[in-house]
């Protein structure tokens, strides 16, 4: 199979410093035999933390691309992971919570770059500022606390207190009480540090394994890894009215080296759109 030529008994190093590894790196190691490794001294936080002490200025692909850089220039290891998350409303549901994750893998020694992005909603990410109507203990419920972790601060951007990683009672306890006396507002968020995050964690292993269905399809000319769905086209027809819906009526297929593309019709084999996702039919 072509991607033994690319990757098989090759070592990787995951760029993460929030212990990713754990599932990315036992995924890789049956289907290429992968020897993985972890950088010392990376800090992948000078990119931008959740936190806010410092702010993202790369795009989440750009930067989950210089968190590879880093890792090849301190291992001088030539194929390289790394994964970026961002959380807020999902994108069509706007009123639920969302983790977009991408994964991308960096091989130098073929030149080729493959990336993986998934919208979540299997998050438990959430905000909430002491005084609010909803009570504590009903947002600590939420958010899953004690087996994710919390961060304290006495403004959500504005901030000149922060605890992060709080997993018992009595540290966030401790922690409220010291950001109430010294600032008088106290504001309470989800750490959204991976080794912190075990639902976060879930997200990336599954999108591991889709990055890992991508490393195994080849281009059917050219045989290169990372043949995969570059782009979409729209306009499934109603099955009412038969007038075009935002529904995906074709996916497109593109190899990154020889450009080969194919077009997919009907994907999820549905020819017609039910009328509820119609914007004529359904206003």
């Amino acid at each position: 199979m072509a991607e033994k030529n690319y990757f098989e008994d090759r070592k990787v190093v995951i760029a993460t410093m929030h212990q990713k590894e754990h599932v990315i790196g036992p995924a890789l190691q049956n289907p290429f035999d992968i020897e993985y490794y972890i950088p010392e001294r990376i800090d992948t936080d000078q990119l931008g933390t959740f936190s806010g002490e410092i702010d993202r200025v790369l795009s989440p692909l750009d930067a989950a691309r210089e968190k590879c850089k880093l890792a090849f220039e301190i291992t001088g290891i030539d194929l390289a992971i790394s994964s970026e998350g961002s959380f807020g409303p999902h994108p069509a549901l706007f009123f639920a919570p969302s983790d977009e994750e991408l994964l991308v893998l960096k091989d130098w020694k073929n030149d080729l770059e493959i990336v993986v992005k998934t919208c979540s909603l299997n998050t438990n990410y959430g905000h909430y500022t002491l005084g609010s109507p909803e009570p504590l203990e009903s947002f600590l419920t939420r958010v899953k606390f004690p087996s994710h972790a919390l961060i304290v601060q006495d403004n959500p951007t504005h901030f000149h207190y922060i605890k992060k990683g709080i997993t018992s009672n009595s540290i966030l306890n401790k922690a409220v009480q010291n950001c109430l006396s010294q600032f008088g507002e106290c504001h309470l968020s989800t750490d959204m540090r991976a080794m912190h995050n075990p639902t976060r964690m879930e997200v990336i292993k599954e999108l591991t394994d889709k990055l890992i269905e991508k490393m195994r399809c080849c281009c059917p000319a050219c045989n290169r890894p990372g043949f995969g769905i570059t782009d979409v086209k729209r306009g499934l027809l109603c099955a009412c009215c038969s007038l075009p819906t935002n529904s995906v009526k074709t996916v497109i297929y593109s190899c990154s080296g020889c450009h080969h593309t194919e077009f997919v019709d009907y994907p999820e084999e549905k020819k017609e759109e039910d009328p509820m996702f119609c914007d004529y039919c359904n206003p």
